[in-house]
């Protein structure tokens, strides 16, 4: 909605509501819900005008979107280990996928919202793919990602990992402590159980672990990605051989996993 639009909407509003004839012939609910449409308008153009100042913020500090190339060059294969990591698809999957995120990034929402939900159909519940997800929060940019990353944590101590995961990004500007409890109760957490985790940073050094196994990795923003090939001995295992940078379109996915998938060394497992 751009403010030209808002603006003649206002206008319209207002010239309805001070002409004696329509607002003779018109009842009380039209009138309010005209003001409802205005509001929502202005909600409307409100969260525009948020995520291009956070677009903008991004960019002055160096996070740019997805480039057109889904590798990084300078990436090296390594050894990973997943073991007490969150995990989505079949543990035994040939490829596994860990994910950089911060629950306050823009483009990491853009991609949870868009390009997972076909990665999660496609790729992890057929059990090709398994997903891992590692805390990776910049305060720097976010100041309530942190908080997020345990609550997420938490909420895995009761179950709810993913629950907590999704609901996070879909309100990243209500992250207040007070949001955080709410949303633990709206998912069906033991609240005090959750509160007293979450008030002792219980897992402050585990997502500190995180951000800088993904530093070692070459994650300089978020979100960024790592592809690898599952331990066929150990799970817990992963030989990463690629990195994806940047939300990328799904597209881009496919083209990384089926040459993956396609290159599967048989019978041989990560070393």
């Amino acid at each position: 909605m751009t403010k030209s639009s808002f603006f003649y909407l206002s206008v319209l509003l207002v010239s309805f509501l001070f002409s004696p004839t329509a607002f003779a012939a018109s009842t009380k609910s039209e009138v309010l819900a005209l003001k409802e449409e205005v509001a929502r308008l202005r909600e409307g153009q409100e969260s525009i005008q948020n995520d291009l100042a956070e677009i903008r913020k991004l960019l002055e500090e160096g996070a740019r979107p997805a480039p057109s190339a889904p590798q990084a060059p300078t990436f090296q294969e390594r050894e990973v280990s997943i073991r007490g990591a969150s995990v989505k698809g079949d543990p035994e999957a040939a490829l596994t996928l860990i994910e950089y995120s911060d629950y306050q990034c823009p483009f990491c929402s853009r991609h949870a919202r868009q390009t997972m939900p076909q990665l999660l159909e496609n790729y992890i519940e057929q059990g090709k793919v398994k997903f891992v997800m590692r805390e990776f929060p910049i305060a720097g940019l976010h100041p309530r990602a942190p908080a997020a990353a345990q609550a997420a944590l938490c909420a895995r101590d009761q179950g709810r990992y993913w629950e907590m995961h999704d609901i996070l990004f879909a309100n990243q500007r209500q992250m207040s402590d007070e949001n955080l409890q709410d949303y633990a109760e709206e998912i069906g957490l033991e609240a005090s159980a959750f509160s007293a985790c979450l008030e002792s940073d219980k897992y402050m050094a585990q997502v500190e672990a995180d951000i800088e196994e993904g530093k070692s990795m070459g994650v300089r923003g978020t979100p960024s990605f790592v592809l690898g090939y599952t331990d066929t001995e150990n799970p817990d295992n992963v030989k990463a051989v690629r990195f994806v940078r940047g939300a990328q379109s799904y597209d881009n996915f496919v083209r990384v996993i089926e040459e993956l998938l396609k290159d599967e060394p048989e019978g041989d497992s990560a070393p």
